[in-house]
């Protein structure tokens, strides 16, 4: 028996106790600490674009004249009026539409013209009347003429009284004064037919000068007062003319910037509906006086050669050009040119920042004259590359950038 225990005991399979199993949410939490720094690591450490703005190198064609100034303005003609008539009436008629070409004295409207042409026949009645009286009194002083004849021949023959000649020589002389009386009223009335004759021709308005009507502001019917006496429903003008042979240019340049400004300076103007035409003109005078609430000083200047194109109130664009330098020969070359602010300067050298794909190149230039706001660039740069105008003070040689 002891044996066969022995062999039972020998049979049992022996196990391996149990070990508490290992906790790993310490080790995971451990690796996300360290990929979390290592990425807050890389990000701090690597390159940030700088963000900045360029501009593009331009060209200045072999010949053209650099620019001092650029400004601002309109066109506008200096022969420009409303035309109104002189006095209260209403329109019967209108001859002019917009558009149309008028020619001085041209009848454009005509006024109700009742009421003048009553009063001037009464005038020319009044004339008449006088005129009448007059001869029929120069008949009576011929009569008293005569009758102060014969009493004076029978006072001298003692057949007549002193009282009969002074009644006779009074009579003459009444009648003479009666007669010069008259033609004062003859005088008068002529003038007063001048008058109505002038209320009359008031009811025809007719153009001032020639030009272009650009408006037309009355229609038949309508009452029209050069004063608008008649309220808000009267108008104060027929229409407006403006003379296309008096178009010129008014700019409003800075009072900084006006001692660049001389009278006669060659000019170029851009409307503003035609960006690709270049007018050529030039400084008529400056205005001697400023804008003090602006201060700005307002400069006239005129066209070289009109155009139809050119319409009042047009907006313009104006560039003063440099006078030219005679003792230097013409350069047959393009000039480049660069924004002023793209130039930097340190240690008496001037730079700029090229972009050249996603970083930028420190270039060092050679700045010529001026041309507004630009800087003529005489050797360094090339038209069409691309500069940097406004970047942060950490901009160096080689940065990454990125263009806003």
């Amino acid at each position: 028996m002891a044996e066969l225990k022995d062999d039972l005991a020998a049979l049992r399979i022996e196990r391996e106790p149990e070990h508490t199993p290992r906790r790993k949410w310490p080790w995971i939490l451990l690796l996300l600490v360290v990929l979390v720094g290592a990425i807050g690591w890389w990000a701090a450490t690597r390159e940030h674009p700088l963000e900045v703005q360029t501009a593009t190198v331009s060209a200045r064609a072999a010949g053209t004249q650099a620019a001092v100034l650029n400004a601002s303005g309109y066109v506008t003609a200096r022969r420009r009026a409303t035309v109104s008539s002189k006095i209260t009436g209403k329109v019967v008629e209108i001859n002019v539409e917009e558009g149309m070409a008028v020619r001085e004295g041209q009848i454009l409207a005509r006024l109700d013209d009742a009421s003048p042409k009553a009063a001037l026949d009464l005038a020319e009645a009044q004339l008449g009347a006088a005129q009448r009286a007059i001869d029929e009194s120069a008949v009576q002083l011929e009569q008293q003429k005569i009758t102060l004849g014969r009493v004076k021949q029978l006072t001298a023959r003692g057949l007549g009284t002193a009282a009969d000649l002074d009644g006779a020589q009074a009579a003459v002389d009444a009648t003479t004064a009666h007669i010069a009386a008259l033609r004062q009223q003859i005088a008068v009335a002529d003038r007063q037919v001048a008058v109505q004759k002038t209320e009359l021709d008031n009811t025809i308005i007719r153009a001032p000068f020639s030009g272009i009507a650009i408006s037309k502001d009355a229609q038949p019917g309508e009452m029209v007062s050069p004063v608008s006496a008649g309220g808000g429903f009267t108008r104060t003008g027929i229409c407006t003319i403006v003379d296309m042979r008096s178009l010129e240019i008014e700019v409003d340049v800075n009072e900084s910037y006006i001692n660049r400004v001389t009278p006669g300076q060659k000019v170029t103007a851009v409307l503003d509906a035609y960006p690709d035409w270049q007018i050529p003109g030039h400084v008529i005078t400056t205005i001697p006086a400023a804008d003090r609430q602006k201060a700005t000083v307002l400069v006239r200047i005129g066209f070289e050669k009109l155009d139809p194109r050119i319409l009042p109130d047009m907006g313009i664009k104006v560039t003063f050009l440099r006078d030219e330098d005679t003792t230097q020969p013409a350069s047959q070359q393009p000039t480049t040119l660069v924004p002023k602010v793209a130039v930097h300067t340190e240690n008496g050298k001037s730079f700029v920042f090229v972009v050249r794909g996603d970083v930028v190149e420190r270039r060092a230039v050679q700045i010529g004259g001026t041309d507004g706001d630009r800087l003529e660039v005489r050797a360094g740069l090339q038209g069409g590359e691309r500069v940097v105008t406004a970047a942060p003070a950490t901009i160096a040689d080689g940065a990454k950038v990125v263009v806003k």
